[in-house]
């Protein structure tokens, strides 16, 4: 029963990515506008790529000690806990950078698709925009856990797998925090 609910999860979260794979080139097949509208785009890109990338910066830094202090302080953060939490960030930035590269694809051409059609022909594109990043984090969150499943209970049959696996998910809830306390949002807890 186990190893069917573990295929079943892995199989969705593929079928998640391969809908994110679809929607991106859907958005992609769109027309971007005039030249006016391309140029405030790529400005748009470049600022949002640069952001992204100073951000990422930073929480590797806070990834990197945070993994030193999984493998030294918890028992079974030797050598998993820490590899499961890095695996775990580098599956959140993947989908951060997605996410943003789809989402300022789609500003241009939402734009574009409600100049010549309004929003019925704008509407489509925003959504797919959007979804591109909900089934990207929901494809590789399920299938981080699903393959830290498979990897630390499965495999290696390590007793403090659940633990394990909790540190792929704990990173994504971290990140969240560390960005709002970044950006002001949490002035009490940080």
């Amino acid at each position: 029963m186990t190893e069917t609910i573990l295929y079943i999860a892995l199989i969705a979260a593929a079928l998640g990515l391969l809908l994110a794979v679809y929607y991106s080139r859907a958005v992609l097949a769109f027309p971007r506008g005039n030249e006016r509208m391309v140029e405030l785009s790529n400005a748009i890109r470049t600022g949002a790529m640069a952001f992204l990338k100073r951000e990422y910066l930073w929480i590797s830094v806070f990834v990197l000690v945070m993994a030193v202090l999984i493998a030294v302080l918890l028992d079974w953060g030797r050598p998993w806990g820490a590899v499961a939490y890095v695996f775990g960030a580098v599956l959140s930035a993947f989908a951060g950078f997605v996410g943003m590269r789809i989402a300022t694809a789609a500003n241009s051409r939402t734009t574009e698709a409600a100049r010549t059609g309004g929003i019925t022909a704008a509407l489509p594109v925003a959504f797919r925009g959007g979804a591109v990043m909900g089934f990207t984090v929901a494809g590789l969150g399920l299938a981080g856990v699903g393959l830290g499943f498979l990897v630390f209970q499965q495999v290696l049959k390590d007793p403090d797998w659940v633990n394990i696996i909790t540190a792929i998910g704990t990173r994504r809830i971290i990140d969240r925090t560390v960005r709002s306390c970044r950006r002001g949002h949490l002035h009490q807890s940080c």
